[in-house]
């Protein structure tokens, strides 16, 4: 991978939403914070779900995280892509195994809009370093009763559109993130937040996306690597993939 992210990035009047093909932001160690996963309801398939973009039509989009479908998730909630390239799709807890739970975040990562990336481990008062240190909360939450059409049922987390957001229900906004100091930013910045409940990892930006972040089309795999011993590396066919 070859990006570069501005050094000063400042937040837009509205929410970018995140889409696919667009990775999140990048992990410290190189990897792709990548939540979406291309795979929504059918109502045709034996599962309750396929990798069918024509079924994206139905407005349900599979949570990665949820029960319903396997995707070969390892203990960092990550796996690779059918060109071998491994990503993110929840909290990557071997990268983080060492951080004491009575310090702050280190920060992790960068997201595609340059902003600092860490984990749910902030002060208790936003801009006050002294303030003690705890865990932060989405302010995103399951909705209540049945689901109007689709797979039908109660909200139980399996689709994206089981959340919603609800402000001041958690510490974070709608992009999961807040204004406060770190140990990198001691005069305070806007930081995206890993959080163990939904969403996880962030699906929206508050700035503009770094151009060398942007990417278009199924094929974003990078040109080269693979799995050791596997070959030439395999691009995936058009429309599939996660």
């Amino acid at each position: 991978y070859d990006y570069s992210f501005p050094t000063n990035p400042t937040r837009t009047s509205e929410r970018n939403m995140l889409a696919l093909p667009q990775p999140f932001g990048i992990a410290v160690n190189g990897v792709l914070f990548d939540p979406l996963a291309a795979a929504w309801y059918s109502a045709t398939s034996a599962t309750g779900w396929s990798m069918n973009r024509a079924d994206a039509s139905s407005g349900w989009s599979v949570n990665p995280l949820s029960s319903l479908v396997d995707l070969g998730l390892d203990k960092n909630g990550a796996h690779v892509q059918p060109s071998g390239a491994y990503h993110y799709h929840g909290i990557p807890d071997g990268l983080v195994d060492e951080v004491h739970r009575g310090k702050h975040s280190p920060l992790i990562g960068w997201a595609g809009d340059g902003f600092p990336i860490y984990l749910d481990r902030g002060y208790r008062i936003p801009k006050k370093k002294g303030s003690g240190v705890r865990r932060l909360r989405s302010s995103f939450q399951l909705k209540s009763g049945l689901r109007p059409d689709g797979p039908g049922g109660s909200y139980d987390g399996t689709f994206v559109e089981d959340y919603e957001y609800v402000a001041g229900s958690g510490d974070l906004d709608e992009s999961n993130g807040r204004v406060q100091v770190t140990p990198e930013f001691p005069r305070g910045a806007y930081c995206y937040i890993l959080t163990r409940d939904f969403p996880v990892i962030p699906r929206s930006f508050r700035g503009a996306l770094a151009s060398s972040f942007v990417h278009t089309g199924p094929d974003r795999q990078p040109p080269q690597g693979g799995p050791p011993d596997s070959g030439p590396p395999r691009r995936p066919p058009r429309g599939t993939g996660d």
